[in-house]
């Protein structure tokens, strides 16, 4: 079932291996605008939404805020448009933002006099349970996981 749900935003479900509930697969795909910080908030509703009935208490919003901090580095530091997709299987969750501007992100030491900055890969790489940054085509897809365990 592929079922669009706002600018630029697909929601697409389906059955990986036939094995009812254990083997359904569920998939977030949203075009981000070019340094449309307003995708920030759209995004974490709509993985809030994916990621409703999925993983043990708390890690949904771990999931949200690391997929917020993934998308507002691609938008602020690329100044280009981003594509996010999060799919959700037995597993776990996997997210991925590609942008297309070479160069490979690094997790650096905040900054104590600036507040606002430096912390988003330092995030993902405390919190994840994968993280990792792979070369595609023109750019690159920074991308991490959350295992699937439940309470």
């Amino acid at each position: 079932m592929i079922a669009n749900t706002s600018a630029g935003t697909q929601a697409v479900e389906d059955t990986a291996d036939g094995g009812g509930e254990r083997g359904r697969t569920s998939q977030l795909r949203r075009r981000l605008g070019r340094a449309d910080l307003r995708a920030v908030p759209e995004t974490r509703r709509a993985l809030r939404e994916l990621l409703r009935h999925w993983g043990r208490p708390g890690q949904s919003e771990t999931a949200e805020l690391l997929t917020s901090e993934l998308v507002t580095n691609a938008l602020v530091h690329t100044d280009r448009e981003a594509v996010l997709t999060a799919t959700v299987g037995p597993d776990g969750l996997r997210v991925e933002v590609r942008d297309f501007v070479a160069g490979r992100p690094q997790p650096r030491r905040p900054d104590t006099g600036d507040g606002t900055h430096g912390r988003g890969l330092v995030l993902v790489q405390s919190l994840a349970d994968a993280w990792g940054v792979r070369p595609h085509g023109i750019g690159k897809a920074v991308w991490f996981e959350l295992g699937a365990e439940m309470a």
